[in-house]
């Protein structure tokens, strides 16, 4: 019981503090504007841990390295506290398991990434519907557009919008197919 509340805690802290880092990236990329309040909070919840970073990992070619170094980092430190907590042996594991941690961090990280961009994507079809002047549009539609754009060019046109429904099947057969295929294959080392 104590182990499954660890559990609990351990993914929903580090997977909450990876989405703000991983939001972060993506909003610098995107060139989002950060006068926005919810881009203002993402930066003052992540900025005790990426401005540090940054000293060591500068941006280069318009990327936020940092962040998205962290980001993996914490989904890194999830994969190994979760593995301490079931009682995994680390001690006899010896150096062959860091890069199966490494791997399993950027699995997981591309999954966060695949959650995130269906999330968004829900949030912004939902935006279109109710308040398109919501004051997270600003936000939204930058992170989103660019992922859209490709499918509206190949969906015929119509008066109802369905590039953010292939958008998000994609998403979810990334998850499916090749990602938890690569998640078996590295739990498999353990």
């Amino acid at each position: 019981m104590l182990a499954d509340t660890l559990n609990f805690f351990i993914q929903t802290l580090g997977g909450l503090f990876a989405v703000a880092v991983l939001l972060r990236f993506a909003m610098q990329a995107m060139r989002v504007p950060f006068s926005n309040p919810f881009a203002q909070f993402i930066v003052r919840i992540t900025d005790f841990a990426v401005r540090p970073l940054r000293r060591v990992i500068p941006g280069w070619g318009g990327y936020d390295w940092a962040s998205l170094l962290l980001a993996w980092l914490i989904e890194v430190l999830v994969a190994a506290a979760l593995l301490w907590v079931k009682g995994f042996p680390f001690s006899l594991a010896g150096m062959g398991l860091w890069p199966v941690l490494f791997g399993l961090g950027a699995v997981e990280l591309v999954k966060l990434a695949l959650w995130l961009v269906m999330g968004l994507t829900l949030v912004r079809a939902v935006l279109s519907w109710v308040n398109p002047y919501s004051p997270l549009a600003p936000v939204i539609y930058p992170l989103t557009e660019p992922l859209l754009r490709p499918f509206r060019r190949m969906l015929p046109e119509s008066q109802i919008d369905f590039s953010p429904l292939v958008l998000i099947i994609l998403c979810q057969f990334l998850l499916v197919v090749p990602l938890a295929a690569l998640e078996r294959a590295a739990l498999g080392a353990f």
